[in-house]
Formats: structure tokens, C-alpha cells, sequence
């Protein structure tokens, strides 16, 4: 049983004098004062937690209760810098934004600590703003390498500054030397790829390839001019023969196959050796493909849909 005051030293960034309970967390323990403390008010907490509500409703013997500051001791197992953040978000409500790596881990930690807590609002916004980036949509993804494609960079890395891998750990919470993958902070998730998930990944990795290569030679390079080509005879299908070279050679991982079809399509449309017919049947065609193998991307690694995914962790 612990008595007597905090020193300001060991009072966390929440420290509200008329605070009613006091979450203590051992930032460390070999030395006497290795604490942070955050005096709050339990109704804030049970309010918004259902973890933080049954933990309060447990009754405790008088003679057997932690108490600092003349409040309640509840003993935290969570990083310091997370914790705050959550209380923080609970009181003053979370700004989520995307502007550096920085961003990136905020949200990581209070994405980690309102599941944990079942917190439910939090979550439910993390993970919206977390799907902005990396969307579960079509357009969404294609919205993303565009800005990619276009933002300067922060601090040497490109936008949006987090590696997939991260993101991916997010979820999974399980060594790359990619640059993205080397930056300290203490809510970063993971740099290394479970031994669960390597096989995901390849698998993920090489669909990618054969979907760029499938394309490249079945819809540009074997495409012909439409019935009713309109344009000079067999120009048409120089000009997707033509593309295929163009398509072949721009091809990059980083912008992946969805970026590299829109990228087709554009050139097409540029192309003033090619008639409106076969660049309008072109554009229809690849429209449809683009938004067919986005919709099979889960069913690859295993999981359901899109609309199945998104109901999981988005309740309408």
C-alpha cells in the first residue's frame, strides 16, 4: 500500500487536481521513482471503456488498496506515451492526420490501446482514417499513388512515410532494411513479417507481377483494332503493340499493376495516332478489369470480400 504525494517529476501529461483515480505506470523499475502517473477521473474512463468500467466495479479491501495523492492506485502495463495519448483523445477527442511518420505512430498507439480497452469511438475513427491511406476501395488505392506519386518527400521517405509492413503489423502486431522500416518511435509496430504471413505476402507479391505481365501481352500487346475502328487500317493495333513496349518498361513495384492500367489508359487517350473507337473500348475494357481483380484481391490470401471486411471493423 502506497501513501503521500506524487512529485511533478512522475505526474504524466494528465494530472488533473480534482482527479479521482490515479493510473500508474512503472516506466522504471530500478530505480525508486521510476513511475508516471496520471491522475483522472474514473467517470471519464467508464464512460467511454468497457474495460475501464469493470475494472472500477471491482470492489477491493480498504486495507488492500494502492493510493497516491489520496486516490485509488489502478496499475498500467502500457507505454507512457500511448496511455497519454489516449486519455487525451478521450477528453479533447483524437485529430488523426497524415503529414509524416510521426502521424502514422499516433494513430498506431491509439489504434493499439482502444482495442485493448474496447473503446469502441476510437477505434471505429483509427481505423477510418487508417482506410484513407490504405483504402479498401478501388479508387481509394488509386487516390493513393497518385499522391504518392506526387508529394515531396518528409524527411526522405515518400508519402504516405509508412512502410506496408508497418500498417500490416498494425493488425497483426508481430528484417527489412527498407528505409521506412528503420524509424524509433516507441508505438511503431513491427518491422519483421510473421512466419504466418510470409506465405500471404509472396503470395500477394507475385500476383501483383502476374497481373502487370497478364495485361501487358493479353490487353495491349494481343489487342487489335475494334469492328468498327475508324482510324487508319492496322494503326490501331500498332499503337497497342506499341503500348505494350511503353507499359513493359515503366512497370515499377512501388506504383504496382492498378497504377501502371490507369497509366495505359491515359496514354491511349493522348495518343493522336489512335481513333476514339478503339480508345473508348480500350478505356471500357480496362475500367472493367481494373475493378474485377480488385474485387478477388482478398479471396487470394484467404478472406472474405470487401464488404464482409469492412463490416467487421466498420459498423455502419
Amino acid at each position: 500500500m502506497t501513501h503521500g504525494n506524487v512529485p511533478l517529476k512522475s505526474r504524466g501529461d494528465l494530472w488533473f487536481d480534482d482527479g479521482n483515480i490515479v493510473l500508474l505506470i512503472d516506466s522504471n523499475p530500478e530505480t525508486e521513482d521510476g513511475f508516471i502517473a496520471f491522475k483522472v477521473h474514473r467517470g471519464v474512463l467508464a464512460r467511454h471503456s468497457e474495460v475501464f468500467r469493470s475494472l472500477f466495479e471491482m470492489p477491493q479491501p480498504a486495507n488492500e488498496a494502492e493510493m497516491l495523492d489520496n486516490c485509488q492506485v489502478v496499475r498500467m502495463y502500457d507505454l507512457p506515451i500511448e496511455l497519454s495519448n489516449l486519455i487525451k483523445a478521450l477528453y479533447d477527442g483524437a485529430q488523426f492526420t497524415n503529414g509524416s511518420v510521426q502521424d502514422f505512430f499516433f494513430l498506431a498507439g491509439i489504434l493499439r490501446l482502444s482495442t485493448k480497452y474496447f473503446i469502441a469511438h476510437l477505434r471505429t475513427q483509427a481505423i477510418r482514417h487508417l482506410t484513407k491511406t490504405w483504402a479498401y476501395t478501388l479508387q481509394g488505392h488509386d487516390e493513393m499513388v497518385a499522391l504518392a506519386l506526387s508529394s515531396p518527400l518528409i524527411n526522405g521517405t515518400t508519402y504516405p512515410y509508412v512502410h506496408p509492413l508497418h500498417v500490416f503489423n498494425l493488425a497483426r502486431e508481430t528484417n527489412a532494411d527498407h528505409p521506412k522500416l528503420t524509424v524509433e518511435h516507441p508505438s511503431r509496430p513491427s518491422s519483421h513479417l510473421a512466419i504466418q504471413d510470409i506465405k500471404d505476402y509472396t503470395l500477394m507479391y507475385q500476383h501483383r507481377i502476374d497481373l502487370i505481365l497478364d495485361f501487358i501481352r493479353r490487353t495491349c500487346a494481343e489487342r487489335t483494332a475494334e469492328e468498327d475502328c475508324q482510324g487508319v487500317p492496322n494503326n490501331c493495333s500498332r499503337v497497342f503493340s506499341r503500348l505494350a513496349y511503353n507499359i513493359s518498361q515503366s512497370f515499377t513495384s512501388r506504383t504496382g499493376p492498378y497504377h501502371n492500367m490507369m497509366q495505359a489508359v491515359q496514354w491511349i487517350d493522348d495518343d493522336v495516332a489512335i481513333c476514339s473507337v478503339c480508345k473508348r473500348a480500350f478505356r471500357q475494357d480496362v475500367t472493367r478489369h481494373r475493378e474485377e481483380i480488385w474485387a478477388e484481391l482478398p479471396s487470394l490470401i484467404g478472406l472474405p470480400g470487401w464488404k464482409e471486411l469492412e463490416a467487421m471493423d466498420l459498423p455502419s
